[in-house]
């Protein structure tokens, strides 16, 4: 089943707000790090970040991906209120690593393997991450269906993110990606909580 005209009205609207977050995070990240974040040489602990940066902004646009795909299909409230915030937050996140990494003078894509930042290189997607198959049937379903198929990929999805938040916590010590690799331990971990509570009720 696919989504409503006026579903697919309001995903348009998004992606172009999408958008305009990844240009004011990247004017943040531009704006924070000039004002006594690092650049310039890159030390050993913040290569780390640098691998923290590009690993996690491919993470987080599978996420943001599919929280628009379920804000278009759910019929939950709480569970469309739930994907706008990862769409709005992480979007805006990823605006700011993109200007983190403008300002290390630093290319967007690296060439080393995902998740080797953190002593974990990975071939292929990273752990967490849905495979193509997986995202194909939640573009296909709808209604509860959608709802428990989005739940189960996005548990696992978190889980991970929280992880890697948690590895460049330990490797890093420039403030402001402390403080983001922080944030999304919390906002994730309060998201797993209240996807789990919803599974309980489906």
């Amino acid at each position: 089943m696919g989504a409503t005209p006026a579903a697919n009205g309001s995903s348009r609207w998004l992606i172009f707000g999408a958008f305009a977050l990844v240009a004011l995070g990247l004017a943040a990240g531009l704006l924070i790090l000039s004002n006594g974040g690092r650049s310039g040489g890159i030390s050993v602990a913040s290569e780390a970040e640098v691998g923290f940066a590009r690993d996690m902004m491919v993470h987080h646009a599978q996420a943001v991906e599919m929280a628009l795909l379920i804000y278009d299909r759910t019929e939950n409230d709480i569970l469309r209120s739930i994907a706008l915030d990862m769409m709005l937050t992480q979007q805006a996140q990823i605006g700011q690593m993109q200007g983190w990494l403008r300002l290390w003078d630093v290319p967007v894509a690296g060439t080393d393997l995902p998740m080797a930042w953190m002593g974990m290189p990975t071939e292929g997607l990273m752990t967490g991450m849905a495979t193509d198959a997986q995202m194909n049937l939640l573009r296909q379903a709808a209604g509860v269906e959608a709802d428990r198929l989005f739940i189960s990929m996005m548990i696992p999805h978190h889980q991970s993110g929280i992880h890697m938040a948690e590895a460049v916590l330990e490797r890093g010590d420039t403030p402001v990606v402390q403080a983001m690799a922080q944030a999304i331990i919390d906002a994730q971990q309060r998201e797993i909580e209240e996807l789990e509570a919803l599974a309980a009720e489906l």
